[in-house]
C-alpha cells in the first residue's frame, strides 16, 4: 500500500505541473532558446538534491538530450568543490552562488535556481544579483515558493509539501524544458 500511495501522490504532483505550470515551462524554454541564439548561456544552481538536478540539466544542454545538436553553453554553479569551499570559507555559504554569478553571469544569460523549500538563502542572493545584472531569472520551487518566488522573473512553484515529489517534478520540468529547446535545433 505504501508504494501505491506514494505513486498516487506523485501522479497528483505531476498533474499539478501539467495543469498549472505547462505554460511557464514553455516560457522558460523560449527564454533559454533566445539566450542560446544570442550567444548567451544558462546558469543553474541548487543545494543537495537540487544541486544534482542543476548539474543534470546543465549536462543535458552541454552534451545532448534526445538528439544530436551542437553543444549548448550551460553550467551548474554547485559542481566545483574548490570554488564552493573557498567562497564558503573566505566569505560565507550564503554567497557561494552569488559570488560566482558576479564572475560568470552577463546580461542576456538565463539563471535558474532550484530550491524545494523556496527559501535557500544562497539561491535567493544569486538570483537577486543575476536580475540586477540583466539576466532572465527563473526558479524551480516547491511548497509555497518561499522567499525566492519574489526575487525571480519566472517562479515555477510545485505547490506540494512532499520534498521527494517536488524533486521528481523539478527534473520532469527540466527534461520538458530541454526537450523544447532540442526542438529548435
Amino acid at each position: 500500500m505504501f508504494v501505491q500511495t506514494q505513486a498516487d501522490e506523485l501522479i497528483s504532483a505531476i498533474s499539478y505541473v501539467k495543469e498549472n505550470l505547462s505554460g511557464k515551462i514553455e516560457e522558460l524554454a523560449a527564454q533559454v532558446v533566445k539566450a542560446f541564439q544570442n550567444g548567451h548561456k544558462v546558469i543553474l544552481m541548487g543545494n543537495g538534491g537540487s544541486a544534482s538536478d542543476a548539474q543534470h540539466i546543465a549536462a543535458e544542454f552541454v552534451g545532448r538530450f534526445k538528439k544530436e545538436r551542437p553543444s549548448l553553453p550551460a553550467l551548474a554553479l554547485n559542481t566545483n568543490s574548490s570554488t564552493l569551499t573557498a567562497i564558503g570559507n573566505d566569505y560565507s555559504y550564503d554567497v557561494v552562488f552569488s559570488r560566482q554569478i558576479d564572475g560568470f553571469a552577463q546580461k542576456g544569460d538565463v539563471v535558474i535556481g532550484i530550491s524545494t523549500s523556496g527559501n535557500s538563502k544562497n539561491v535567493y542572493l544569486a538570483l537577486a544579483l543575476a536580475k540586477q545584472k540583466g539576466c532572465f531569472t527563473a526558479a524551480f520551487l516547491g511548497k509555497d515558493g518561499g522567499t525566492i518566488k519574489h526575487v525571480c522573473d519566472l517562479p515555477l512553484v510545485v505547490a506540494v509539501n512532499n520534498t521527494p515529489h517536488v524533486q521528481a517534478c523539478h527534473i520532469f520540468m527540466g527534461h520538458c524544458m530541454c526537450d523544447l529547446v532540442d526542438q529548435t535545433y
